[in-house]
């Protein structure tokens, strides 16, 4: 996969210990990559990452902290960075805003910095979100070329961590400048929601479902209207690697922001969702309570991945269904068997990639 270009490579995945960033990793040891995560303690119990049990070495350290990030890159000295470490719930935001901009901004500053400052580092993929846009609630979707934005205090850090990326990219990693006067090429993601098994987040719609499930509760909706651009963690994945592949092969044209979302599916609202769970895992349930906190939360977001689908020829694997489906039984399958069903997720999503002729399957 990938053309090869994970294997025996030295990654720094940051947030390793995260929900997207602990799929990260699992798919990166499959690639035979040598994996470094530099994360914060696990975010909550159970987590993913511990459940995996990977062969990996996992540093325990805030990005905030710019000169022990320095440490690790001088010590394992990576060829490329996927940076996930964040701040990423929008309500806890509301609740400690300057924790979120320090985090999202400086900490995002401080990762730049050190691979500026670094030897080894090649490339550098920038995690962010399909939050960072200037939300209109347009019924189409958010182009890479639209502008900046954000409501909220984390919608609003991550607009910022675009512009900071711009930033750097123009300053200090310019692609008319690779090769010549510095080595790094520098690239953004934005991604919709993501779902899948192990994510055990405060204020996300499935974490809470199954929560609830596994207590013999019902769960309250606040939102139920409100639609998402559904997507399972791995169909990101898979961009974030071929993005990272690009860069390390040193194609500058690929040093941009990218948008990777669901496919042209029919929008799907919170309580469509949490209905097609309960399908898949009856021991489901939900009571809808409107939300009286007057805090903002977009109704309507979507990513057009136009760009994503015509030049990297990337597409999606799982259509909605498939995902929620998967996410719903790995679910089950913990609660109700002891079952950790990643590694065989991982690997039906490789079959299922494989029939379809993704590109980055070869």
């Amino acid at each position: 996969m990938f053309g090869n270009t994970y294997k025996g490579r030295v990654v720094l995945v940051t947030g390793h210990s995260g929900f997207k960033g602990s799929w990260l990793a699992l798919w990166l040891k499959k690639l035979g990559a040598i994996v470094i995560g530099y994360s914060l303690n696990p975010p909550s119990i159970p987590y993913h990452f511990q459940l995996l049990d990977l062969d990996i070495v996992s540093l325990t350290g805030d990005i905030r902290d710019k000169e022990k990030l320095k440490e690790a890159i001088e010590i394992y000295k990576p060829e490329i960075v996927f940076h996930l470490a964040a701040q990423p719930i929008v309500r806890q935001s509301y609740k400690n805003p300057a924790y979120t901009f320090e985090t999202n901004i400086m900490g995002t500053v401080n990762v730049f910095e050190v691979c500026r400052q670094s030897t080894s580092v090649r490339a550098i993929v920038n995690i962010t979100s399909d939050k960072c846009y200037e939300n209109k609630e347009w019924v189409f979707g958010y182009r890479e070329i639209d502008s900046m934005g954000g409501y909220d205090p984390y919608s609003s850090s991550k607009g910022c961590a675009e512009l900071i990326t711009n930033s750097y990219r123009n300053s200090f990693f310019n692609t008319n400048d690779y090769g010549r006067l510095h080595q790094v090429l520098l690239a953004s993601a934005r991604a919709g929601n993501v779902i899948g098994g192990g994510d055990w987040g405060e204020d996300r719609l499935i974490p809470d479902i199954v929560k609830a499930a596994a207590k013999n509760e019902r769960v309250m909706i606040r939102s139920p209207h409100a639609t998402r651009p559904w997507q399972h963690v791995l169909e990101p994945l898979s961009g974030y690697l071929l993005l990272g592949q690009k860069l390390l092969e040193g194609k500058k044209e690929f040093a941009e922001g990218w948008n990777f979302g669901p496919g042209e599916e029919k929008p799907v609202t919170v309580r469509e969702a949490a209905d097609k769970i309960n399908e898949i895992w009856n021991k489901t349930d939900y009571y809808i309570q409107e939300d009286t906190s007057k805090l903002h939360e977009s109704n309507m977001l979507k990513l057009d991945c136009s760009k994503a689908y015509a030049k990297l020829k990337w597409q999606n694997t799982w259509e909605f269904n498939k995902a929620l489906e998967k996410t719903a039984d790995w679910y089950r399958n913990f609660y109700e068997n002891n079952l950790i069903k990643s590694y065989t997720d991982l690997d039906e999503y490789f079959i299922d990639a494989e029939k379809k002729q993704i590109a980055w399957i070869k």
